[in-house]
């Protein structure tokens, strides 16, 4: 399996309209975030976390011609925003995509894609296949998905695990049942939105608390904002084993 951050930033993304402080004009290509998303490929088997507004250059950038499935954590705008662009793969591998998402997901999509579902629309339109998940274990790829569900202020989120690898994201709350889940992991991506507080999001202590009581070996940082600072301050202020993902990082493969 290898897995690739295709975005690590929060939902304005770095840099932020507008804004001239030393992060978003920095001219280091770490510091420039994306919004948060992750390319799985497990075989020949493609898969992405997320699509995002940036969707589309993500794609490009890194040069993801086929996509199998697209598995979604939530329904906010920062990961869903980008899903029309999957026209392209319908096209080029002329079938539907599996859309993997939980009900309160699939709610957002009839929404905000209702022209999609619309039987007389039937040209310029993403096609996709629905399939409903929740918190009980999955098949993609040819292994074992199990849903981490966390909570984002009031909303539920899924993270996933793959074998020895986890991913959460917009996460401020962790029960003691999906920590359960998350024991013996040996790889963590999780979000770290900055370094003081937020009612939604854990901060930089909170995410290194978790990582401490999972005794995870290797963890990278992602969904951070610009108020998180330069990466490569906060690379030399993290502890052993932990790290600030950027764009286009491959965490596992050969």
């Amino acid at each position: 399996m290898r897995v690739t951050l295709l975005g690590t930033g929060t939902s304005q993304g770095v840099p932020v309209i507008g804004c001239e402080c030393e992060v978003c004009s920095s001219v280091d290509a770490r510091d420039s975030r994306l919004r948060t998303s992750a390319k799985i490929e497990i075989g020949s088997t493609t898969v992405v976390i997320d699509t995002g507004p940036d969707f589309r250059q993500q794609m490009l950038v890194n040069k993801v011609k086929s996509l199998d499935a697209i598995v979604f954590t939530h329904e906010h705008k920062d990961h869903l925003a980008g899903l029309d662009d999957i026209r392209a793969y319908n096209y080029f591998q002329n079938q539907s995509m599996d859309i993997y998402a939980n009900k309160d997901v699939e709610k957002a999509l009839l929404r905000n894609y209702h022209y999609a579902f619309d039987p007389s629309v039937t040209s310029g339109v993403p096609k996709m296949r629905i399939l409903n998940i929740n918190r009980d274990p999955f098949e993609l790829g040819g292994v074992e998905w199990i849903p981490l569900p966390v909570m984002h202020a009031e909303l539920e989120v899924l993270g996933f695990r793959i074998g020895d690898f986890a991913y959460l994201t917009d996460v401020n709350y962790i029960s003691e049942e999906t920590f359960d889940k998350l024991k013996g992991l040996k790889v963590l991506v999780i979000s770290a939105l900055r370094k003081f507080s937020h009612h939604s999001h854990f901060e930089l202590n909170e995410v290194l608390e978790v990582i401490e009581r999972l005794k995870v070996k290797t963890a990278y940082l992602t969904h951070m904002s610009h108020l998180m600072g330069l990466h490569s301050d906060l690379e030399s202020e993290l502890p052993d084993g932990v790290y600030p993902g950027y764009d286009g990082l491959e965490i596992i493969g050969k």
